[in-house]
């Protein structure tokens, strides 16, 4: 068997065993978190709950989330991939079925904010996890199959949202009580499957041969990067100037991510008049548009090595996408918000490139966590902001200008890294560019 064939048989393999157990982790991560876009058709008329304490409520998750994910993810490398993802997937799963309790805008803070805990380090986790498993010439397909599960939940979240909030008064319970405790309980089963079917490094994988295990061992050693630090300071990795510089496209991002996610159905319902179930349909029909673009962005990444490119490129429709959404009263808004759900995933999975190019090791474990915790600020700003000026005089208009400054602002810092190296040879022998 020839070096090539190894090569292409051991990354097949990885990919078979690890991406669709990742993909439907990633699902219910993103389901579970929100969900409550779906709920609040229903929820925010029987709680009595205003525009402004549902933004709020939505957005606090991110604070607890942004403020646990650099400590969860150096747990993560001093426990093991495999049981500190379990030990999440498991609480967030428990406390998605604990938002059927709640009844004041306090209780909804409340559990928001401890789902948002119980999340952090997840995203960073398996970013990193991935990196100790795949070529970096195959890693930012490798990504997109996993962050294509973000999309995915929608197509199936929408309709199966709008679904539940049809059980409404079945048991006793609220259509949108059943909507969090049908999609919260699979999470706690799969937190079990977690220790069992992960496996924590390539040396330990007895479902690859010898022969793989031993070529997938050193590629990876032979493309680690030559670090500015060590890879075993991870604290100094939070010091790097080049980390806090990709801080700033990840909170832009997550801000149009967010503001778009959690407002979009009541945004559609509120533009077409459409019931529950259609609103759900119409959301997910959008997302799995949204999902075919994940897949072409990771490969156009890995063939033509333009991570920061494509980051820029699709910050730029986001731009553009949130400057239609704030035209009122237009038949325009529709089209902004396909052009939004579809710029989003031409920046995703190019962008979690980008760290490990020059980070290994728990440098870039808590390098990836302190980018995606300050990106995840971005995810409290963004729905707070729209349930803020909803409720003024400057209404939409007003917060998605403001989102659409912030994705330009993101678009231009992406092209400015676009400028950079890293000082890692790649297998080629080169100097790998952001």
């Amino acid at each position: 068997m020839t070096e090539h064939d190894t090569e292409v048989r051991t990354v097949r393999r990885v990919s078979r065993r690890l991406l669709p157990f990742l993909f439907v982790l990633f699902v219910f991560n993103f389901l579970d978190r929100t969900n409550v876009g779906i709920a609040a058709l229903q929820m925010n008329d029987e709680l009595k709950f205003s525009s402004a304490a549902f933004g709020l409520g939505s957005g606090i998750f991110f604070l607890g989330y942004a403020l646990f994910e650099v400590p969860s993810n150096l747990i993560l490398v001093r426990v093991g991939a495999r049981r500190w993802l379990a030990r999440i997937v498991i609480t967030w799963g428990l406390l998605a079925c604990g938002m059927l309790a709640v009844r004041t805008p306090a209780q909804f803070y409340t559990v928001r904010f401890l789902l948002g805990v119980a999340e952090a380090g997840f995203f960073p986790g398996v970013i990193y996890y991935m990196a100790q498993w795949f070529p970096a010439n195959y890693r930012a397909r490798a990504i997109a199959g996993f962050m294509i599960a973000a999309p995915l939940s929608r197509v199936v979240g929408g309709p199966l949202g709008g679904a539940l909030l049809g059980l409404n008064g079945v048991g006793h319970l609220s259509g949108w009580q059943w909507l969090f405790l049908i999609e919260g309980l699979p999470s706690v089963l799969l937190g079990v499957i977690v220790l069992v079917y992960l496996t924590e490094r390539p040396a330990e994988a007895d479902w690859l041969s010898t022969e793989q295990r031993h070529w997938l061992t050193r590629r990876l050693d032979a493309e680690q990067p030559r670090m500015t630090v060590s890879e075993d300071s991870p604290l100094r990795a939070l010091a790097l100037p080049l980390v806090w510089l990709l801080t700033i496209p990840s909170f832009t991002t997550s801000v149009g991510v967010f503001a778009y996610n959690f407002w979009e159905p009541t945004l559609l319902r509120e533009m077409l008049g459409t019931s529950y179930l259609s609103t759900g349909l119409i959301s997910g029909g959008i997302a799995l548009l949204a999902a075919g673009v994940f897949i072409s962005a990771g490969t156009i990444s890995d063939r033509r090595d333009e991570p920061c490119g494509l980051a820029a490129l699709g910050l730029t429709f986001a731009c553009v996408g949130f400057v239609g959404l704030a035209l009122p009263h237009s038949p325009l808004q529709v089209i902004a918000l396909v052009v939004i759900a579809l710029s989003l995933p031409i920046i995703g999975a190019p962008f979690w490139c980008l760290p490990t190019k020059f980070l290994k090791g728990p440098a870039a474990a808590s390098g990836i966590a302190l980018i995606n915790a300050i990106g995840s600020c971005g995810g409290f700003v963004g729905p707070t902001v729209v349930g803020f000026f909803r409720q003024t005089a400057v209404g939409d208009t007003g917060a998605f200008l403001g989102i659409a400054a912030l994705a330009l602002v993101g678009s231009l810092v992406c092209v400015a890294l676009r400028q950079l190296t890293v000082l890692g040879p790649t297998p080629q022998g080169v100097s790998a560019r952001l």
